[in-house]
């Protein structure tokens, strides 16, 4: 099985004249289909940075990024839009749902976006939204959702045009434990189903009781790379780093 995303000797390195910083130092790695990882660190750690260089928002220094076969830093800026509106969903730690769209129309746009056709942008909303238990909310605006509804739509709208990877910065920040769990628990369950692959950044290690592996960063390298279940348990019993 190939990965979908495979990453060798990531490098961000920020000069301003009279400091050098590299926030991101030789970082590899490897994701396939069906998997979930999360990446935890110390904050300055270069989880964020690396997040924003996988998603093509932030050019790397040096380094290749491979994302379904296609060699991210290749793409010229006009390129990666488009190569992110096919291969890539973004979940934001605030969500950042239109405010003035329904639930329902907040996921639909995604698809419209790449011109697909009326009707099935709003069938498949429909369904996705219903699989994450929001069929009684497709109307609402925003600010008529709880803010672990509104996450739920973040994560629909984040998968609703089959991206091959799917990014989550914080996604569980400002919810609630409860709420948070929830949000995880879905995420994780679309990504093992629908065999995208999955990353979240998060500093609460509660919540990789639903990933398969954890990337711990430290200092911009990859620090430890955990894929053992039961160690993995151990360290959702921890609490914010």
């Amino acid at each position: 099985m190939e990965p979908i995303l495979r990453t060798e000797s990531v490098t961000k390195i920020y000069d301003t004249g009279s400091l050098t910083v590299k926030a991101v130092d030789q970082v590899s790695l490897e994701i396939y289909p069906g998997e979930f990882v999360a990446l935890v660190g110390p904050s300055g750690s270069g989880k964020t940075t690396m997040l924003a260089m996988l998603a093509g928002l932030l050019n790397m220094t040096q380094g290749s990024i491979r994302i379904d076969g296609h060699e991210l830093g290749m793409l010229n800026e006009k390129e990666k839009t488009y190569f992110r509106r096919e291969k890539i969903g973004f979940i934001f730690q605030a969500n950042n749902l239109i405010p003035y769209l329904t639930a329902l129309e907040n996921v639909e746009l995604m698809l419209r976006l790449n011109s697909t056709n009326s009707q099935y942008c709003r069938d498949e909303a429909k369904k996705l939204l219903g699989r994450l238990g929001l069929s009684d909310r497709l109307h609402n605006l925003p600010k008529q959702l709880s803010g672990g509804q509104q996450q739920r739509v973040a994560i629909a709208r984040a998968l609703i045009h089959d991206p091959s990877l799917v990014l989550a910065d914080e996604p569980t920040a400002a919810l609630d434990t409860e709420r948070a769990y929830q949000v995880v628990q879905f995420f994780s369950e679309l990504v093992h189903e629908q065999k995208r692959a999955g990353i979240m950044v998060t500093h609460d290690l509660r919540m990789t009781q639903h990933v398969d592996r954890v990337i711990q960063m430290v200092d911009g390298k990859i620090f430890k790379i955990i894929d053992d279940r039961t160690e993995i348990a151990a360290m959702s019993t921890g609490g914010r780093i």
